[in-house]
């Protein structure tokens, strides 16, 4: 009988316990199907090696970071100034977390459009829009951590709009202030949310959604269906784990020449009695709905404008959430196109108003 070393001892010992070689075996026995959709395949995966990436780098400005109104600022001011490599590390974290929003949004828009959201797959997609919404989650509260002045007042804007919902807007701004203001309080609490309370909810929904994703597998879209299927199927192990992993190489070699080139600035101390400079804007993502609200007009039907837009998202939100229930049911056909092309609408419309925030006169 060969003898084992070290190494294949420890390998036996964990086998015993862990059960590697079933993983293992699963990992050979996945396939991928092949197609000219196959590309939007690597995208979810794309988008977790950032949030690792966020979850790396944010460990590491949690040892410097203090979370409070009189250290925040200075704090990161110390990480950039003294701390080798500090600011790049803020940069990276900074800029991964865009990018990660960014390729939710494909991920999300790619599987409305390849209506991957089809039985058995329900589940996988109400996780997935729920992880969005924690991803923009993680921007909102992320945000006002450098307790700047453009992040102190750009949080009281959003604060303000939640705090605009019907019934619940009041808890809802009382809740996420800690108080009828933006203070110390709301950095405590946002401070929270950011490293405690949405990481677990993450963690959560991801281990679902990978979970979903090994049980049912890829899906096909429905024209590559009625065109005969996919043309074959590639192991997953090692084949498309090996392209999964050029594309995570790609994005990481672009995340370090963002960072590197346009690192984050740190901008001025926030001064809660100074009044909101001009032009104060959200995040890109937050773009389309700010740039909604303004151009309501001041009273709809007797409602505030701004309320009724809050309750227009709320309701757009639900809907979205509940796409593979009201797919077959709207159009009455598996494979309508109905949802494709309302999705197509949604993507415009974002970009569009996204383009007009950026670019209209602020004063408006």
């Amino acid at each position: 009988m060969r003898r084992r070393g070290p190494l294949g001892r420890l390998l036996v010992w964990l086998d015993d316990r862990l059960g590697l070689a079933d993983l293992g075996k699963l990992a050979v026995k996945k396939e991928v199907p092949v197609h000219k959709h196959t590309l939007w395949y690597y995208l979810g995966g794309m988008t977790l090696f950032l949030f690792l990436v966020q979850v790396a780098t944010g460990i590491l400005l949690v040892f410097y970071y203090r979370p409070s109104a009189e250290h925040a600022y200075e704090s990161i001011q110390f990480l950039m100034a003294e701390v080798e490599f500090g600011w790049l590390i803020r940069s990276i974290h900074a800029w991964s977390a865009n990018l990660m929003i960014f390729t939710a949004f494909l991920h999300l828009f790619s599987v409305l459009l390849l209506k991957a959201y089809r039985g058995p797959r329900e589940i996988t997609w109400l996780s997935g829009v729920m992880l969005l919404g924690v991803a923009m989650g993680f921007g909102f509260t992320g945000y006002l951590l450098p307790w700047s002045e453009l992040s102190y007042f750009a949080t009281r804007v959003g604060t303000e709009m939640a705090g605009a919902v019907p019934l619940v807007g009041s808890f809802v701004g009382r809740m996420l202030k800690g108080g009828d203001e933006v203070s110390g309080a709301t950095l405590t609490r946002f401070y929270a949310f950011h490293i405690w309370i949405l990481p677990a909810a993450c963690f959560l929904l991801v281990a679902v959604h990978l979970f979903l994703v090994q049980k049912h597998g890829m899906s096909v879209p429905p024209d590559v269906e009625r065109s005969g299927g996919a043309k074959g199927h590639m192991p997953f192990f090692p084949s498309f784990l090996l392209r999964d992993l050029v594309g995570w190489l790609s994005v990481l070699a672009i995340l370090a020449a963002l960072a590197a080139y346009f690192p984050t600035e740190l901008g001025e101390k926030a001064d809660p009695f100074a009044p909101a400079p001009a032009g104060i804007k959200p995040e890109w993502y937050f773009m389309f709905m700010f740039q909604t609200l303004k151009y309501l007009p001041a009273h709809i039907l007797g409602i505030e404008g701004e309320v009724v837009g809050i309750i227009g998202f709320t309701v757009a939100g639900v809907l979205l959430l509940l796409v593979p229930f009201l797919d077959r049911r709207v159009s009455g056909r598996e494979d309508s196109r109905l949802f494709t092309w309302i999705g197509i609408g949604v993507i415009l419309y974002i970009l569009l108003l996204t383009y007009l925030g950026y670019t209209a006169d602020p004063t408006i």
